[in-house]
C-alpha cells in the first residue's frame, strides 16, 4: 500500500510559478511510475506529466516547455515545477503511483487527495 500526499498548490497570477510536491509512504517508491493528473471544474481529469521508474519524463502538449517533473527516490517525493502558468492551468492536481508508466488513469493504483492550483488573469 502506498499513501500519497500532495502539497504546494495555491493562488498565483498568470505568468507565475508553483512547485507541487507529492510525498509517498513506504519503501518501494522507486518501483513506481509517478504521474500528475489534473481536473478543472466541469471537465474530465487529464494527464499532465509522468516520470518512469528509470527517470524518463513525458508531458502533455499543453504543458510542454512550461512544466518539469522530477523525482527524488531518497525522499520518496515527486515534484512538478510549473512555470509560466496560465488561467487554463487552474485545476485540482493529483499525483498517482503505478507499476506501469502510462498516461491512462487506469494504470495507477494509488492516488493522492489532490491540491488546488488557481491561476488568476
Amino acid at each position: 500500500q502506498v499513501q500519497l500526499v500532495e502539497s504546494g498548490g495555491g493562488l498565483v497570477q498568470a505568468g507565475g510559478s508553483l512547485r507541487l510536491s507529492c510525498a509517498a509512504s513506504g519503501r518501494t517508491f522507486s518501483l513506481y511510475a509517478m504521474t500528475w493528473f489534473r481536473q478543472a471544474p466541469g471537465k474530465e481529469r487529464e494527464f499532465v506529466s509522468r516520470i518512469s521508474q528509470a527517470g524518463n519524463t513525458y508531458y502533455a502538449d499543453s504543458v510542454k516547455g512550461r512544466f518539469t517533473i522530477s523525482r527524488d527516490n531518497a525522499k520518496n517525493t515527486v515534484y512538478l515545477q510549473m512555470n509560466s502558468l496560465k488561467p487554463e492551468d487552474t485545476a485540482v492536481y493529483y499525483c498517482a503511483a503505478g507499476g506501469v508508466s502510462s498516461a491512462r488513469e487506469t494504470s495507477y493504483d494509488f492516488w493522492g487527495q489532490g491540491t488546488q492550483v488557481t491561476v488568476s488573469s
